[in-house]
């Protein structure tokens, strides 16, 4: 069966109220939107949402992240440790079964000695005898001071490359912003060839100078002037095996790489840094004249230039104060021997192995007051016959730190940071991690001796310099003694000791 729904009934009662109704709401929103209150109206109906601010998860800290021991920020207010509880919990970590340690920790405000293991007792330094190196480069050149490498011009056809003690030369081109090869060769024979040519670098300017360009040379010899260092290249103190390993080379007043082969290269150095970079000039400056019509004869032989030579061009180092750091970061033996000739020269005397002795000698004077008690063989603590106390090394690190002499605050830079870089980047590990990151020391090693100078801050904020230096190990054991001077030092940027 089918159903059939009727006709429906008729709207028409409905319309006029509804188009009076939408046509209301039109005008509304007409004056809503004239006057802005549209908006005001529908932030308040709808307010935007709150974004919740996440963090990635490679951003996140770990969820047992270890807290940092000794990482209390400085305070000259803070508590002084203890010597009692410092000698208690420091005697026992510098015990040792073969050689012995001595060791002095100083409160960095006061001066004061809060421990003393034959402290007062001339040992052998190793490389920690840099650290009076650097004071004696600092206080008698300051951390601003330059070297130059010049190019002088004798005679129409001889330049004369004179070294001025940058030991960190680059072969190429001058890196503005490095400290090793802050000053390039390839540069040099770049502004010496536009000394000697003219023409090769721009057009002459006629109406600026009406004189007609002088005529370059046909040919160039270069020769080699490393006359700011005298006396043999090589200390009598140092061990013809230290040489041959490549632990230091004969110094010169000027060398490529720091006397190596490359930056950072191992193994044996140059015998002749002077001579090496003198050639790498002379190619660099055939290079540059090429095409020029002027030719750079073969070879290059020392001379001294003369004092009226015109200066052709020149390069100039990183500030010294950077080549410290360096030095003292990098535990680099011949810079140390270049710097400390450069002090004798500045002091007056000569730039060789006994001015160098001489002027660790003045900088102890000056900086600590004395040199009582100390032997200098050279300046790199290369030497077994170098001897200077805990206690004086202790004292340097604390004149650095909080000294009168400010330029000394210069070598701070260079004390490598414990388990970070230089040669502490591998060490603080294990029971001496509580120090890493928070100890900055310089290390010294040599086969029977170990030493660590240096300072940080405890657990309270205090300011300790400390020196713990180990003689008479056995060469096969040198490591307990390594890990020894670590977790003292360790010890002390943990240390409440109250």
């Amino acid at each position: 069966m089918s159903t059939q729904r009727g006709p429906r009934a008729p709207l028409t009662g409905l319309w006029a109220p509804l188009a009076a109704a939408v046509a209301l709401a039109v005008a509304v929103a007409v004056v809503l939107v004239a006057t802005g209150l549209a908006t005001h109206a529908r932030s308040a109906l709808f307010p935007a949402p709150t974004p919740t601010a996440t963090t990635p998860g490679w951003l996140a800290p770990p969820s047992s992240a270890p807290a940092l021991a000794g990482a209390a920020p400085l305070s000259t207010a803070a508590p002084v440790p203890e010597a009692d509880r410092l000698a208690r919990d420091l005697a026992p970590r510098l015990a040792l079964g073969t050689g012995s340690i001595g060791g002095t920790v100083l409160d960095a405000a006061t001066g004061r000695v809060l421990f003393s293991q034959a402290g007062g007792d001339g040992r052998v330094p190793a490389s920690n005898l840099k650290l009076l190196t650097a004071a004696a480069v600092l206080t008698s050149l300051g951390p601003d001071a330059r070297l130059r490498t010049r190019v002088v011009r004798p005679d129409a056809g001889t330049v004369v490359l004179a070294g001025g003690g940058d030991a960190m030369l680059a072969a190429g081109s001058s890196q503005p912003d490095a400290v090793m090869g802050r000053a390039g060769l390839a540069t040099l024979a770049a502004d010496t060839a536009k000394a000697l040519a003219p023409a090769a670098g721009a057009a002459h300017d006629a109406a600026a100078s009406p004189q007609p360009a002088p005529s370059p040379p046909r040919t160039v010899t270069v020769r080699l002037d490393d006359t700011l260092f005298t006396g043999p290249a090589l200390s009598p103190a140092w061990d013809p095996a230290d040489v041959a390993a490549g632990e230091i080379a004969p110094v010169y007043a000027l060398a490529l790489n720091g006397a190596r082969a490359a930056p950072g290269a191992a193994g044996p150095r140059p015998e002749d840094t002077a001579l090496d970079a003198a050639n790498a000039f002379r190619d660099a400056l055939a290079a540059a004249l090429a095409g020029t019509g002027v030719t750079v004869a073969a070879g290059v032989s020392r001379v001294a230039a003369p004092a009226e030579g015109q200066e052709l061009a020149a390069v100039e180092s990183a500030p010294l104060g950077e080549q410290v750091d360096y030095m003292l970061r990098e535990s680099d033996n011949y810079l140390a021997e270049v710097l400390a000739r450069l002090a004798a020269h500045a002091q007056g005397g000569p730039a060789a192995n006994e001015g160098a002795v001489a002027a660790l000698r003045a900088a102890a004077v000056q900086v600590l007051g004395t040199a009582d008690g100390l032997e200098i063989a050279d300046a790199c603590g290369l030497s077994l016959g170098n001897r200077i106390s805990p206690t004086a090394l202790a004292t340097l690190v604390r004149e650095m730190t909080v000294g009168s002499d400010e330029r000394l605050r210069a070598a701070l830079g260079g004390f490598p940071v414990a388990a970070l870089d230089g040669t502490l980047g591998s060490r603080f590990a294990g029971s001496a991690a509580a120090g890493a990151g928070v100890v900055r020391a310089k290390t010294g090693t040599l086969n029977t001796v170990a030493a660590l100078s240096g300072y940080t801050v405890d657990a309270d904020g205090r300011l300790l310099a400390f020196a713990f230096v180990a003689n008479g190990l056995d060469p096969g054991r040198r490591g307990e003694a390594v890990q020894a001077l670590d977790g003292a030092a360790a010890a002390l940027a943990a240390c409440g000791c109250r």
